[in-house]
C-alpha cells in the first residue's frame, strides 16, 4: 500500500544528504527562497483558520453514505491497476529514512554506529532472537523501495527481511528485483485490514516499518490492523511510523466531492487517505501495547524556486516500543 506516497514521490526528498527533519530553521521571511525545504514551520491563526474552513466544507458537502461505500469496497482493486501502469524506474528509494529512523542500521555487522544531523547514534543489536537472527518486516513495501536500501546497508548474514503489501502487482515487482534473495526477503500479498495469519510467529520481529499505509485504511480498521502487527513484535520491538498530518497541504487541495468522512478521502485514482493528528496516533498505538517514545509533527515549508510557489506539507512521525518483560 505504498502507492499514496509514491504517487507524491517528490514531496519527499530521496537525497541522502537531506538534513534530518527539525535542523533547518527559517527565520527571515527574507530567505524562504534560498532553500527548497525549511522544517518546523510555524503556522499563524490565520493559516490554521483557513486550513479549518476547508476541510469543513470539504465535510459539509462530503459523499453520500452510499457512494462512499461503493468507494471502499472498490478502493482496494487500485492499488494494483496503479503498480501494473508504472514500472519499477517509476519509483524511487527511500534512503532519507536512515537519517529519520538510524534504528533501520541495525542489522549490518558494519554499522554499528551512524551519523545524523551531526551526531554519533548507537545502534544497539536489540532484541535478536535464540537463533541469533535480526528480523524486519515492511508493511506496504509498494516496489521495494525502502526493503533494497535496508537490505543493501543491512549485510549481516543473520539479517532478514519480511515484506508486505496488498497488491500483487507491487509483490511481483519486488521479486522481479534482481536483488531479491529468498535467503535474506520473504516478499507476500498480505491485507492488513483483515484477520488473515501472518507467515511469521507472533513475538518474532525486531521491528516493523510502516510508512504511508495506515492512512489508507477506514479508519474503524486502523486498531485492529496495528493491534495484529504489535502481536508480531519481540519484547523491546521497535514500530516505525510516518503519515500523512492533519491540514498537509494535500488534504487542503481535495475537491468537495472527493471527502467521505472527517479527514478521509478518496484520490482521483480511487485510492484512500486518512489525515492523522498525533492525538489519534497515540491512541491507536498506545491502545495496541506499546509505549510511545516518539510523536512528532513534521511541518515543512516546499518551496518552488523558480516559481515562488511555497507548499505546506504535514507529516507524522512516531516510533512506538513494545514493552520489554524483563526490564
Amino acid at each position: 500500500m505504498a502507492m499514496a506516497e509514491a504517487t507524491q514521490k517528490s514531496s519527499e526528498s530521496c537525497d541522502v544528504t537531506r538534513p534530518q527533519f527539525g535542523s533547518r530553521h527559517l527565520k527571515s521571511e527574507n530567505d524562504v527562497f534560498k532553500h527548497n525545504a525549511w522544517d518546523n514551520v510555524q503556522w499563524t491563526p490565520d493559516q490554521e483558520e483557513q486550513a479549518l474552513a476547508v476541510v469543513k466544507r470539504q465535510y459539509s458537502e462530503k459523499l453520500s453514505e452510499e457512494a462512499g461505500i461503493k468507494i471502499i469496497s472498490d478502493a482496494s482493486g487500485k492499488w494494483n491497476s496503479f503498480y501494473e501502469k508504472h514500472d519499477a524506474k517509476f519509483f524511487k528509494d527511500r534512503h532519507w529514512l536512515f537519517t529519520e529512523f538510524p534504528e533501520l542500521f541495525r542489522g549490518s555487522k558494519h554499522n554499528s554506529s551512524v551519523t545524523s544531523a551531526g551526531e554519533g547514534v548507537n545502534i544497539k543489536d536489540g532484541c535478536r532472537g535464540q537463533n541469533g537472527q535480526t528480523k524486519f518486516l515492511e508493511i506496504g513495501c509498494g516496489a521495494g523501495n525502502t526493503v533494497f536500501p535496508v537490505l543493501r546497508t543491512n549485510d549481516d548474514p543473520d539479517f532478514f527481511m519480511y515484506a508486505c503489501d496488498y497488491s500483487s502487482s507491487a509483490i511481483n515487482i519486488v521479486k522481479s528485483n534482481p536483488d531479491y534473495d529468498p535467503k535474506r526477503c520473504h516478499a507476500f500479498v498480505h491485507d492488513i485490514s483483515s484477520d488473515t495469519p501472518y507467515p511469521m510467529p507472533d513475538g518474532s520481529v525486531d521491528i516493523i516499518i510502516m510508512i504511508f499505509v495506515l492512512s489508507a485504511l477506514p479508519r474503524e480498521k486502523m486498531a485492529g490492523a496495528v493491534r495484529r502487527l504489535a502481536a508480531l513484535l519481540k519484547p523491546g520491538g521497535l514500530f516505525l511510523f510516518r503519515d500523512y498530518g492533519r491540514y498537509d497541504m494535500a488534504q487542503l487541495r481535495f475537491k468537495s466531492d472527493r471527502c467521505i468522512e472527517e479527514n478521509f478521502y478518496c484520490r482521483g485514482d480511487g485510492t484512500l487517505v486518512y489525515f492523522f493528528t498525533s492525538e489519534e496516533i497515540r491512541s491507536i498505538f498506545v491502545g495496541a501495547g506499546l509505549v510511545e517514545e516518539q510523536n512528532i509533527v513534521d511541518r515543512r515549508l516546499q518551496v518552488n524556486r523558480a516559481k515562488q510557489i511555497r507548499m505546506y506539507r504535514v507529516w507524522n512521525q512516531a516510533k512506538f516500543r513494545k514493552p520489554d518483560l524483563a526490564t
